[in-house]
Formats: structure tokens, sequence, C-alpha cells
């Protein structure tokens, strides 16, 4: 990504929108929390979700969080996301949940086809069993619509099933932001807050309000190698193929996810101000330019939603 740096950009770059984007997530999420029995807050410790924990203290406090943490563990996520996970929710002193894949594995409910398969398309499974285990009716979560084509066309509101698909002929109307909250026994929402929110207002609303985020989102040197267009991060769990040179570079991770489908970005960036200049320069998505899942067919996100998974 070879992304213009020149600081003045941010002298002309406006950010008064965000009081209105923040004004609605905490909307939303006081509405979750009136309207539901048992929601939760889907938190991976990467920077979406991030910013709407920050959303949620400023709605409720910092230590009156009026929901659980949820995370959905894959066992292959960076140390440096989940350490700070652990960080973050101790210092809130919020309830977090962790269930992981690879309990769902020794269930018998995950089957890999082979043992290097990616886990992250799993998560669904193991999302739905911690959905009937805890009995949730609401899952907040910070998908934005701008980060991929099968998001874009998701309700803030989004019901499910009672087998937790995603139906499109199904979902309400959201006019006026009156939302229909009405459930029948065994279905959920998956509700999410900041879904008119961009990229660039995230990095925007974590540089306003100071907003910690675990180290990889800015630029460090890693071993990496060029597949498909993507930089791939050299780990015991993606290994060089051969043929490929393995190169050490500086990098950023633009989102972070399960280490077997997630690549940095060539970066300089080294704080929040400089990601946003960079991020007014790329044309790419972050999740385009990132996520080697994303790209083994234009319907694969849109499989996932029904399965259960987004």
């Amino acid at each position: 990504m070879n992304a213009r740096t020149e600081p003045q950009a941010l002298t002309t770059l406006g950010n008064s929108h965000l009081d209105a984007l923040e004004e609605e997530a905490i909307f939303i999420l006081r509405e979750v929390a009136a309207a539901f029995e048992r929601p939760t807050l889907l938190f991976s410790g990467g920077k979406d979700s991030l910013v709407l924990l920050k959303c949620a203290e400023k709605a409720f406090g910092a230590n009156n969080l009026p929901y659980p943490l949820l995370m959905i563990d894959t066992g292959h996520n960076f140390p440096e996301v989940t350490d700070f996970r652990d960080q973050r929710a101790k210092e809130l002193g919020a309830e977090l949940i962790v269930r992981s894949v690879e309990d769902s594995m020794k269930r018998g409910t995950v089957r890999l086809a082979r043992p290097d398969e990616s886990r992250n398309v799993h998560q669904s499974v193991t999302l739905l069993e911690a959905i009937d285990e805890f009995r949730f009716d609401a899952l907040i979560g910070g998908a934005r619509r701008d980060e991929e084509k099968a998001r874009a066309k998701e309700r803030i509101f989004s019901h499910r099933d009672s087998f937790g698909q995603w139906q499109p002929k199904a979902q309400r109307p959201e006019l006026w932001t009156l939302f229909n909250t009405r459930l029948q026994p065994g279905e959920h929402f998956r509700v999410f807050p900041i879904s008119n929110w961009t990229e660039l207002d995230v990095w925007q609303y974590i540089a306003r309000e100071n907003i910690e985020l675990p180290s990889i989102y800015y630029t460090h040197k890693r071993e990496v190698v060029e597949r498909r267009g993507l930089l791939v991060p050299v780990t015991d769990l993606t290994p060089p193929r051969d043929g490929e040179q393995i190169e050490t570079r500086d990098v950023r991770f633009r989102t972070v996810g399960d280490i077997t489908c997630t690549c940095p970005v060539e970066s300089l960036a080294a704080d929040a101000d400089a990601v946003i200049i960079e991020t007014l320069a790329t044309d790419v998505s972050e999740r385009g330019a990132t996520r080697m899942d994303d790209k083994t067919s234009e319907a694969s996100m849109e499989k996932r939603k029904k399965d259960g998974y987004f």
C-alpha cells in the first residue's frame, strides 16, 4: 500500500460528523439494554470492538456495562490481541466469556477436513453453541457496512431464526430508527451499532478519543511472503510454501483475526494520525486487502452469514 503521508492533510480533515455517529451508536447500545433480557457484546480486542466498547463506556459508565463481553476464540489468534483483550476487560471490570473452537472440536461438533485447515469458518458452530449455553437473545457486534458486499445490505438489528441463520427476506424495515425487536422462542438478534461508520471514521474516532489498540495495528517489522497479491505473515501456522521468498518488511494490520487468514499491509504508520492519512489514500477495503478467507469466492461471506457466523 503506497499511501501518501503528508501531515498537513489532517489540518483540513474535519471530524465533527463523529458526534452524530457516536450518538447513534450510544442510542442503539441503550436500546439493546432496554429491549432484551440476555444481551452480550462481541469483543475480540480488535479496533472495531474497542471503538464499540468505548461507546458502551460512554453509554453506561466504565464499570457499569449491563452485559458481558463474549469472545469466540479459534485458538489461532494473534497473542498481542488476546492479551490486550484480557487486559481491557480487566480494566473495565467487565465479565469476559471466552468460548473456543478447540472445545467444539473436542465435543465433535467441529471436524476439520485436514489438520492445517483454517478454523475461522468454524467459529459459527462455537458461536451458536455459546448462544444456546447462555440463552443470549441479542449479540452486539462491531461490523460495518463498508467492510464487504454481504455486510453492506445488513440491517442494524439483524433478525436470526431459531437455527441462528440470517434470512434476507425476513429482515425487518428500520424506518426512522424504529426497531422491531420482537422474538419467537429460540430466535435472537445480531445488532451492529457502528454499521454506518467507515474505516476512516473508526480511525478518526480512535485518534480523537485516544483509544489504545493492540500494537500490531501500527508499523512493526515482520517476516512475510507474497501470495495471491497479499502479504502472508510467516508463522508456525502459515509457513512459507516451496519457492516463496521470506522477506522482512514494515507492516501493520488493518484488521485482526485468525492467523491463518489475516494478512498485514505494508506501512510505516506508527500512530492513529498516520493511519488516517494512509486510509485516505487507499482504494481497497480492509477485508479485500487483508483477508484470505474472503477471497475464496464472491459469496463466501454470504454463505457464512446464512450459517450463523456474522
